[in-house]
């Protein structure tokens, strides 16, 4: 499940915060924050994306760096959200 995950994730941010450039090396790991790919508004159209794609509502204090600043810890976050 988290590989659908990322993988639909990936798409989103590849298509909305990167234009388009499948070139570019995203590392699941990487600050999407600190590495300028996304800004406050990006914020905002993520979590809209992950309510429409994944059914996960967000409370203020889930919009944090710590949930959303990486593939990898929005994936992690979905997938336990998803679970619980």
């Amino acid at each position: 499940m988290s590989d659908t995950i990322k993988i639909r994730l990936r798409d989103f941010i590849v298509e909305n915060f990167l234009f388009g450039d499948t070139d570019y090396a995203l590392e699941d790991d990487a600050s999407l924050i600190d590495n300028d790919i996304m800004d406050s508004t990006g914020v905002l159209e993520l979590i809209a994306f992950i309510d429409e794609a994944f059914g996960v509502k967000m409370a203020d204090a889930d919009i944090v760096p710590a949930n959303l600043d990486s593939v990898a810890k929005i994936v992690s976050f979905v997938t336990a959200r998803q679970a619980a």
